[in-house]
Protein backbone atom coordinates (compact mmCIF):
# COMPACT_ATOMS: atom_id res chain seq x y z
CA UNK A 1 0.00 0.00 0.00
CA UNK A 2 2.97 2.30 1.02
CA UNK A 3 4.64 1.81 -2.33
CA UNK A 4 1.63 2.16 -4.64
CA UNK A 5 1.19 5.72 -2.71
CA UNK A 6 4.39 6.79 -3.10
CA UNK A 7 4.17 5.68 -6.77
CA UNK A 8 0.68 7.73 -7.24
CA UNK A 9 2.98 10.48 -5.51
CA UNK A 10 5.77 10.48 -7.82
CA UNK A 11 3.35 10.77 -10.74
CA UNK A 12 1.45 13.68 -9.41
CA UNK A 13 5.16 15.49 -8.65
CA UNK A 14 5.86 14.93 -11.83
CA UNK A 15 3.42 16.08 -13.88
CA UNK A 16 3.47 18.82 -11.85
CA UNK A 17 7.10 19.45 -12.48
CA UNK A 18 5.82 19.30 -16.49
CA UNK A 19 3.04 21.54 -15.69
CA UNK A 20 5.76 24.01 -14.73
CA UNK A 21 7.73 23.68 -17.20
CA UNK A 22 4.94 24.36 -20.05
CA UNK A 23 3.67 27.43 -17.87
CA UNK A 24 7.49 28.95 -18.09
CA UNK A 25 7.05 30.12 -21.68
CA UNK A 26 7.43 33.71 -22.75
CA UNK A 27 9.21 36.16 -25.08
CA UNK A 28 10.16 38.32 -22.61
CA UNK A 29 14.15 38.47 -22.52
CA UNK A 30 17.20 39.54 -23.99
CA UNK A 31 20.19 41.60 -23.56
CA UNK A 32 17.61 44.99 -23.22
CA UNK A 33 15.78 42.93 -20.88
CA UNK A 34 18.58 41.83 -19.29
CA UNK A 35 19.89 45.09 -18.58
CA UNK A 36 16.68 46.77 -17.50
CA UNK A 37 16.40 43.59 -15.15
CA UNK A 38 20.02 44.62 -13.12
CA UNK A 39 18.89 48.50 -13.40
CA UNK A 40 15.64 47.47 -11.54
CA UNK A 41 13.57 48.61 -14.36
CA UNK A 42 11.71 45.54 -14.50
CA UNK A 43 9.99 43.87 -11.95
CA UNK A 44 7.69 41.51 -10.71
CA UNK A 45 10.11 38.72 -10.97
CA UNK A 46 10.94 39.94 -14.72
CA UNK A 47 7.17 39.81 -16.23
CA UNK A 48 6.35 44.03 -15.81
CA UNK A 49 8.85 45.78 -18.26
CA UNK A 50 6.29 49.05 -18.32
CA UNK A 51 8.80 51.25 -16.31
CA UNK A 52 11.87 50.52 -18.45
CA UNK A 53 10.01 51.85 -21.46
CA UNK A 54 8.58 54.34 -19.33
CA UNK A 55 12.39 55.39 -18.71
CA UNK A 56 13.52 55.37 -21.88
CA UNK A 57 11.01 56.83 -23.62
CA UNK A 58 10.53 60.10 -21.01
CA UNK A 59 15.01 59.93 -20.82
CA UNK A 60 15.44 60.42 -24.60
CA UNK A 61 12.50 62.75 -24.51
CA UNK A 62 14.23 65.25 -21.44
CA UNK A 63 17.15 65.12 -23.03
CA UNK A 64 15.74 66.58 -26.29
CA UNK A 65 13.42 68.99 -24.51
CA UNK A 66 17.39 70.46 -22.92
CA UNK A 67 19.09 70.40 -25.74
CA UNK A 68 16.27 72.45 -27.65
CA UNK A 69 16.34 74.47 -24.70
CA UNK A 70 19.53 75.18 -24.97
CA UNK A 71 19.35 76.04 -28.50
CA UNK A 72 16.66 78.76 -27.92
CA UNK A 73 13.79 76.90 -29.92
CA UNK A 74 12.09 74.62 -27.22
CA UNK A 75 9.12 75.86 -28.13
CA UNK A 76 8.98 74.59 -31.74
CA UNK A 77 8.86 71.25 -29.80
CA UNK A 78 5.55 71.45 -28.40
CA UNK A 79 4.02 72.27 -31.57
CA UNK A 80 2.49 70.27 -33.92
CA UNK A 81 5.15 70.66 -36.90
CA UNK A 82 7.60 68.27 -34.18
CA UNK A 83 4.74 66.15 -32.78
CA UNK A 84 5.28 62.64 -34.61
CA UNK A 85 8.70 62.89 -32.12
CA UNK A 86 7.31 63.71 -28.69
CA UNK A 87 4.55 61.02 -29.25
CA UNK A 88 7.10 58.18 -30.71
CA UNK A 89 8.88 58.92 -27.17
CA UNK A 90 6.30 59.82 -24.48
CA UNK A 91 3.36 57.57 -25.95
CA UNK A 92 4.49 54.54 -28.28
CA UNK A 93 7.51 53.93 -26.61
CA UNK A 94 6.31 53.33 -23.44
CA UNK A 95 2.90 51.36 -25.38
CA UNK A 96 5.21 48.79 -26.96
CA UNK A 97 6.51 48.01 -23.03
CA UNK A 98 2.87 48.12 -21.96
CA UNK A 99 1.65 45.39 -24.17
CA UNK A 100 5.15 43.14 -24.00
CA UNK A 101 3.58 43.11 -20.00
CA UNK A 102 -0.02 42.60 -20.54
CA UNK A 103 0.55 39.97 -23.53
CA UNK A 104 3.16 37.60 -22.10
CA UNK A 105 1.50 36.00 -19.46
CA UNK A 106 -1.53 35.66 -21.54
CA UNK A 107 1.28 33.16 -23.49
CA UNK A 108 2.16 31.35 -20.38
CA UNK A 109 -1.78 30.74 -19.82
CA UNK A 110 -2.31 29.14 -23.23
CA UNK A 111 0.68 27.03 -23.31
CA UNK A 112 -1.06 25.72 -19.79
CA UNK A 113 -4.13 25.47 -21.06
CA UNK A 114 -3.99 23.26 -23.89
CA UNK A 115 -1.26 21.09 -22.04
CA UNK A 116 -4.31 20.70 -19.21
CA UNK A 117 -7.04 20.54 -21.01
CA UNK A 118 -5.79 17.75 -23.55
CA UNK A 119 -5.39 19.38 -26.58
CA UNK A 120 -1.76 19.06 -26.58
CA UNK A 121 -2.37 15.06 -25.87
CA UNK A 122 0.71 12.79 -23.82
CA UNK A 123 2.12 11.38 -26.87
CA UNK A 124 2.39 15.05 -28.21
CA UNK A 125 4.27 16.42 -24.89
CA UNK A 126 7.87 15.69 -25.33
CA UNK A 127 7.91 17.84 -29.24
CA UNK A 128 5.99 20.66 -27.45
CA UNK A 129 8.73 20.51 -24.81
CA UNK A 130 11.44 20.94 -27.20
CA UNK A 131 9.38 23.67 -29.22
CA UNK A 132 9.38 25.84 -26.01
CA UNK A 133 12.50 25.03 -24.96
CA UNK A 134 13.91 26.11 -28.84
CA UNK A 135 11.68 29.38 -28.61
CA UNK A 136 12.97 30.18 -24.95
CA UNK A 137 16.95 29.86 -26.35
CA UNK A 138 15.81 32.28 -29.39
CA UNK A 139 14.16 34.93 -27.66
CA UNK A 140 17.22 35.05 -24.93
CA UNK A 141 19.74 35.02 -27.19
CA UNK A 142 21.80 38.10 -28.36
CA UNK A 143 22.13 37.81 -31.89
CA UNK A 144 18.60 38.92 -32.62
CA UNK A 145 18.47 42.17 -30.79
CA UNK A 146 22.38 42.62 -32.24
CA UNK A 147 20.44 42.59 -35.55
CA UNK A 148 17.54 44.84 -34.82
CA UNK A 149 19.98 47.10 -33.88
CA UNK A 150 22.28 46.72 -36.93
CA UNK A 151 19.09 47.12 -38.74
CA UNK A 152 18.39 50.51 -37.12
CA UNK A 153 21.59 52.09 -37.05
CA UNK A 154 21.19 51.46 -40.87
CA UNK A 155 17.93 52.54 -41.84
CA UNK A 156 19.03 56.26 -39.65
CA UNK A 157 21.84 56.18 -42.33
CA UNK A 158 20.13 55.11 -45.71
CA UNK A 159 16.76 56.43 -45.40
CA UNK A 160 16.81 59.62 -46.76
CA UNK A 161 18.36 57.85 -49.75
CA UNK A 162 15.41 55.20 -49.98
CA UNK A 163 12.90 58.27 -51.56
CA UNK A 164 10.33 56.10 -50.78
CA UNK A 165 6.47 57.31 -52.37
CA UNK A 166 4.60 58.56 -49.50
CA UNK A 167 6.75 58.65 -46.59
CA UNK A 168 5.41 60.10 -43.65
CA UNK A 169 7.81 62.41 -41.60
CA UNK A 170 8.34 59.96 -38.76
CA UNK A 171 10.18 57.60 -41.29
CA UNK A 172 12.41 60.44 -42.97
CA UNK A 173 14.56 62.80 -40.23
CA UNK A 174 16.08 64.69 -42.79
CA UNK A 175 12.60 66.52 -43.70
CA UNK A 176 10.99 66.95 -40.21
CA UNK A 177 10.65 70.49 -38.39
CA UNK A 178 12.89 68.71 -35.03
CA UNK A 179 16.10 68.65 -37.54
CA UNK A 180 16.32 72.34 -37.73
CA UNK A 181 17.15 72.51 -34.38
CA UNK A 182 21.02 72.07 -34.35
CA UNK A 183 21.55 69.65 -31.14
CA UNK A 184 17.88 68.56 -30.52
CA UNK A 185 17.93 67.11 -34.14
CA UNK A 186 21.61 65.62 -33.76
CA UNK A 187 20.34 63.82 -30.49
CA UNK A 188 16.75 62.77 -32.09
CA UNK A 189 18.85 61.74 -35.30
CA UNK A 190 21.54 59.64 -33.92
CA UNK A 191 19.70 58.27 -30.71
CA UNK A 192 16.45 58.46 -30.43
CA UNK A 193 15.49 56.99 -34.05
CA UNK A 194 17.71 54.77 -34.15
CA UNK A 195 16.26 52.88 -30.89
CA UNK A 196 12.60 53.96 -31.80
CA UNK A 197 13.58 52.04 -34.61
CA UNK A 198 15.79 49.10 -33.10
CA UNK A 199 12.60 48.37 -30.15
CA UNK A 200 10.23 48.10 -33.53
CA UNK A 201 12.20 45.53 -35.05
CA UNK A 202 12.24 43.77 -31.95
CA UNK A 203 8.76 43.63 -31.71
CA UNK A 204 8.74 42.21 -35.18
CA UNK A 205 11.28 39.41 -34.36
CA UNK A 206 8.88 38.67 -31.48
CA UNK A 207 6.01 38.53 -33.38
CA UNK A 208 7.92 36.20 -35.62
CA UNK A 209 9.01 34.17 -33.13
CA UNK A 210 5.24 33.55 -32.28
CA UNK A 211 3.82 33.15 -35.75
CA UNK A 212 6.83 30.36 -35.95
CA UNK A 213 5.98 28.52 -32.52
CA UNK A 214 2.22 28.44 -33.40
CA UNK A 215 3.01 26.83 -37.09
CA UNK A 216 4.87 24.05 -35.06
CA UNK A 217 2.41 23.73 -32.74
CA UNK A 218 -0.31 23.48 -35.52
CA UNK A 219 2.01 20.47 -36.97
CA UNK A 220 1.61 18.44 -33.37
CA UNK A 221 -1.01 15.81 -33.34
CA UNK A 222 -3.78 17.83 -31.21
CA UNK A 223 -7.10 16.25 -29.82
CA UNK A 224 -9.42 18.67 -31.08
CA UNK A 225 -12.98 18.21 -30.32
CA UNK A 226 -15.18 19.81 -32.82
CA UNK A 227 -18.54 19.94 -29.91
CA UNK A 228 -15.85 22.08 -27.49
CA UNK A 229 -17.80 25.11 -26.31
CA UNK A 230 -15.34 27.62 -27.19
CA UNK A 231 -16.71 26.89 -31.14
CA UNK A 232 -12.89 26.30 -31.57
CA UNK A 233 -12.36 22.44 -30.85
CA UNK A 234 -10.99 23.65 -28.02
CA UNK A 235 -8.25 26.33 -29.50
CA UNK A 236 -10.66 29.29 -27.90
CA UNK A 237 -8.29 30.58 -25.70
CA UNK A 238 -6.03 31.59 -28.17
CA UNK A 239 -8.04 35.08 -29.18
CA UNK A 240 -7.58 35.80 -25.32
CA UNK A 241 -3.72 35.98 -26.12
CA UNK A 242 -4.52 37.69 -29.63
CA UNK A 243 -6.44 40.87 -27.84
CA UNK A 244 -3.64 41.72 -25.89
CA UNK A 245 -1.92 42.37 -29.39
CA UNK A 246 -4.15 45.54 -29.26
CA UNK A 247 -1.58 47.78 -27.34
CA UNK A 248 0.98 47.08 -30.39
CA UNK A 249 -1.73 48.21 -32.76
CA UNK A 250 -2.98 51.56 -30.78
CA UNK A 251 1.08 52.57 -30.89
CA UNK A 252 1.15 52.08 -34.32
CA UNK A 253 -1.94 54.25 -34.91
CA UNK A 254 -0.76 56.68 -32.82
CA UNK A 255 2.50 57.12 -34.55
CA UNK A 256 0.85 57.27 -38.28
CA UNK A 257 -1.74 59.51 -36.73
CA UNK A 258 1.32 61.87 -35.34
CA UNK A 259 3.08 61.78 -38.13
CA UNK A 260 0.65 63.00 -40.65
CA UNK A 261 -0.91 65.59 -38.20
CA UNK A 262 2.92 66.75 -38.26
CA UNK A 263 3.03 66.81 -42.00
CA UNK A 264 -0.29 68.16 -42.32
CA UNK A 265 0.57 71.30 -40.29
CA UNK A 266 3.67 72.00 -41.78
CA UNK A 267 1.61 71.95 -45.65
CA UNK A 268 3.83 69.07 -46.56
CA UNK A 269 0.68 66.70 -47.32
CA UNK A 270 -2.67 67.35 -48.21
CA UNK A 271 -5.90 65.95 -45.72
CA UNK A 272 -6.92 63.64 -48.42
CA UNK A 273 -3.66 61.40 -48.63
CA UNK A 274 -4.69 60.16 -44.68
CA UNK A 275 -8.04 57.96 -46.61
CA UNK A 276 -5.81 55.35 -48.35
CA UNK A 277 -3.40 55.51 -45.68
CA UNK A 278 -6.07 54.88 -42.98
CA UNK A 279 -6.77 51.93 -45.27
CA UNK A 280 -3.67 50.65 -45.52
CA UNK A 281 -2.79 50.47 -41.62
CA UNK A 282 -6.17 48.80 -40.54
CA UNK A 283 -5.45 46.10 -43.30
CA UNK A 284 -2.02 45.98 -41.90
CA UNK A 285 -3.02 45.84 -37.95
CA UNK A 286 -5.85 43.33 -38.72
CA UNK A 287 -3.02 40.93 -40.33
CA UNK A 288 -0.48 41.24 -37.47
CA UNK A 289 -3.69 40.07 -35.07
CA UNK A 290 -5.60 37.70 -37.12
CA UNK A 291 -2.78 36.14 -39.36
CA UNK A 292 -1.13 34.16 -36.65
CA UNK A 293 -4.12 31.74 -35.56
CA UNK A 294 -4.43 31.36 -39.49
CA UNK A 295 -1.99 28.18 -39.34
CA UNK A 296 -4.41 25.87 -37.14
CA UNK A 297 -7.64 26.51 -39.95
CA UNK A 298 -6.40 23.18 -42.01
CA UNK A 299 -6.48 21.37 -39.02
CA UNK A 300 -10.12 22.92 -37.92
CA UNK A 301 -11.90 22.75 -40.87
CA UNK A 302 -10.42 18.96 -40.96
CA UNK A 303 -11.97 18.21 -37.48
CA UNK A 304 -14.95 19.95 -38.55
CA UNK A 305 -15.49 18.10 -41.17
CA UNK A 306 -15.08 14.68 -39.37
CA UNK A 307 -17.20 16.00 -36.91
CA UNK A 308 -19.84 16.53 -38.91
CA UNK A 309 -19.56 12.89 -40.56
CA UNK A 310 -19.03 11.21 -36.85
CA UNK A 311 -22.12 12.99 -35.25
CA UNK A 312 -24.59 12.89 -38.28
CA UNK A 313 -23.98 9.09 -38.61
CA UNK A 314 -24.58 8.81 -34.67
CA UNK A 315 -27.78 11.45 -35.16
CA UNK A 316 -29.16 8.68 -37.81
CA UNK A 317 -28.61 5.91 -35.40
CA UNK A 318 -30.39 8.02 -32.67
CA UNK A 319 -33.52 8.89 -34.61
CA UNK A 320 -33.77 5.74 -36.33
CA UNK A 321 -34.28 4.17 -32.85
CA UNK A 322 -36.45 7.17 -31.54
CA UNK A 323 -38.37 6.71 -34.26
CA UNK A 324 -39.19 3.13 -33.92
CA UNK A 325 -39.85 3.52 -29.93
CA UNK A 326 -42.42 6.25 -30.06
CA UNK A 327 -43.37 6.39 -33.77
CA UNK A 328 -44.17 3.17 -34.23
CA UNK A 329 -47.73 2.67 -32.51
CA UNK A 330 -47.39 -1.33 -32.82
CA UNK A 331 -44.51 -1.52 -30.78
CA UNK A 332 -45.05 1.76 -28.68
CA UNK A 333 -43.40 1.82 -25.22
CA UNK A 334 -45.52 1.40 -21.82
CA UNK A 335 -43.43 4.71 -20.04
CA UNK A 336 -45.47 7.80 -20.65
CA UNK A 337 -44.29 9.88 -23.54
CA UNK A 338 -44.58 13.45 -21.12
CA UNK A 339 -41.48 14.33 -19.33
CA UNK A 340 -39.30 11.34 -21.07
CA UNK A 341 -35.54 12.09 -20.98
CA UNK A 342 -35.77 10.80 -24.81
CA UNK A 343 -36.93 13.92 -26.31
CA UNK A 344 -34.38 16.00 -24.50
CA UNK A 345 -31.98 14.15 -25.34
CA UNK A 346 -32.92 14.37 -28.65
CA UNK A 347 -32.89 18.26 -28.41
CA UNK A 348 -28.96 18.25 -26.83
CA UNK A 349 -28.21 15.85 -30.39
CA UNK A 350 -29.88 18.84 -32.53
CA UNK A 351 -27.59 21.26 -30.45
CA UNK A 352 -24.27 19.38 -30.48
CA UNK A 353 -24.58 19.04 -34.67
CA UNK A 354 -25.07 22.81 -34.41
CA UNK A 355 -22.06 23.57 -32.28
CA UNK A 356 -20.11 21.17 -35.40
CA UNK A 357 -21.64 23.45 -38.07
CA UNK A 358 -20.95 26.59 -36.29
CA UNK A 359 -17.33 25.67 -35.74
CA UNK A 360 -14.91 28.51 -36.81
CA UNK A 361 -11.86 27.35 -38.69
CA UNK A 362 -9.68 30.07 -37.05
CA UNK A 363 -10.35 30.86 -33.42
CA UNK A 364 -10.54 34.01 -33.73
CA UNK A 365 -14.35 36.15 -33.27
CA UNK A 366 -15.73 39.37 -34.09
CA UNK A 367 -15.08 40.98 -31.37
CA UNK A 368 -11.02 40.89 -31.54
CA UNK A 369 -12.07 42.14 -35.47
CA UNK A 370 -14.25 45.15 -33.82
CA UNK A 371 -11.55 45.37 -31.17
CA UNK A 372 -8.56 45.80 -33.26
CA UNK A 373 -10.14 48.34 -35.88
CA UNK A 374 -11.53 50.43 -33.11
CA UNK A 375 -7.84 50.46 -31.82
CA UNK A 376 -6.49 50.98 -35.29
CA UNK A 377 -8.88 54.11 -36.38
CA UNK A 378 -9.16 56.02 -32.98
CA UNK A 379 -5.60 57.59 -33.02
CA UNK A 380 -6.77 58.65 -36.68
CA UNK A 381 -10.37 60.59 -35.61
CA UNK A 382 -7.97 63.77 -34.60
CA UNK A 383 -6.99 64.18 -38.19
CA UNK A 384 -10.44 65.01 -38.79
CA UNK A 385 -10.09 68.56 -37.26
CA UNK A 386 -7.53 69.58 -40.24
CA UNK A 387 -10.50 68.89 -42.51
CA UNK A 388 -13.86 70.14 -39.94
CA UNK A 389 -12.60 72.55 -37.10
CA UNK A 390 -15.28 71.26 -34.85
CA UNK A 391 -15.24 74.42 -32.72
CA UNK A 392 -15.93 76.49 -35.76
CA UNK A 393 -18.52 74.33 -36.33
CA UNK A 394 -20.17 74.36 -33.43
CA UNK A 395 -20.12 78.13 -33.25
CA UNK A 396 -21.72 78.31 -36.54
CA UNK A 397 -24.57 75.85 -35.62
CA UNK A 398 -25.35 77.82 -32.31
CA UNK A 399 -25.30 81.07 -34.57
CA UNK A 400 -27.72 79.47 -36.70
CA UNK A 401 -29.92 78.05 -33.63
CA UNK A 402 -29.63 81.19 -31.82
CA UNK A 403 -30.78 83.13 -34.84
CA UNK A 404 -27.76 85.49 -34.62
Amino acid sequence: MAKSENAIDDKVSASMKELQTFEKFSLLGGPLHRLGLRLGLVRNKGTNSVPLGLALGVFLWSILLVLASIGGVSDRLFSLSAIAGDIRLLVVIPLFFLCETSLDPRLSDFVSTIVRSGVVPGNALPALEAEIARTVRWKDAWIPEALCLVAAALLSLFAAQLHLSGKTAAFDPTTRAISNMPWAGLWDWIVCLPLFRFLMFRWIWRIALWCRFLWRLAKLDLHLVPTHPDGAAGLGYLEVVQTHFVAFVLAISVLVSASFAEEISTGKTIFEVIYPALALTVIADLAIILLPPCVFAFKLRACQEKGLSDYMVFAARYVNDFEKKWLNTAAAPGEPLLGTPDLQSLADLSNSVGIVRNMRWVPVSMRLVIAVTVAALTPMVPLFLFKYPIAEIAQRLFSKLAGL
